[in-house]
């Protein structure tokens, strides 16, 4: 699930009560334009995302992966896409789920689709479906730092810190820049592992 989020931008109320400070990673709205090899091209920006001096060059780098994670070279999945984007922005849950649930029937292999899918089932607190999803997102991009954020904080809502921790962790290995992360995994060690006397 998109700490900067791709349909992880949490709606005020989609007929449930807002979430407190959790906020997923997602896509910013602006994406640069990428090349067409994907995985030779992903596989540079991670390194890049690790090595970034600053937070603003980790913030492109961030971008670009997006862009990447975002294409899709079908039509039809983008128009999709932007409309159950609107659609979660309008608060129209059950417009958004349809629309999120064609997109993985047409295109399995896309990764966004699950995984705006996962956030819009996080925001309905439908922990089961959402999970499912991320666990979707994983098997075909095991680097999705958005979706191993969005797993943290579900593990960290069912009251599972070793869990919330862990994948707070494997995210954060991936991007070190996600925002409020570092905090959640210094709370969280403090609480699982206890303090360094």
């Amino acid at each position: 699930m998109t700490v900067a989020a791709p349909a992880l931008v949490p709606a005020q109320d989609l007929g449930t009560p807002p979430k407190q400070q959790k906020k997923l990673p997602e896509a910013p709205g602006k994406l640069p334009k990428v090349g067409a090899d994907k995985t030779r091209g992903l596989d540079f920006l991670f390194g890049a995302l690790k090595a970034a001096p600053d937070e603003a060059s980790a913030k492109h780098v961030e971008a670009r992966i997006w862009a990447i994670w975002l294409q899709t070279p079908s039509d039809t999945t983008a128009l999709l896409m932007l409309r159950a984007k609107a659609a979660m922005e309008a608060q129209k849950s059950d417009v958004a789920l349809k629309l999120l649930d064609a997109v993985v029937k047409q295109r399995p292999d896309y990764i966004e689709g699950w995984n705006r899918r996962a956030t819009l089932y996080y925001l309905k607190n439908d922990y089961a479906h959402s999970l499912r999803d991320i666990e979707q997102v994983l098997i075909r991009e095991p680097r999705h730092f958005g979706a191993l954020a969005g797993l943290g904080m579900i593990m960290q809502d069912l009251g599972d810190d070793k869990r919330a921790l862990d994948a707070f962790r494997k995210a954060l290995a991936i991007n070190p820049h996600l925002e409020k992360v570092p905090e959640l995994v210094k709370t969280l060690s403090e609480k699982v592992e206890g303090r360094d006397i």
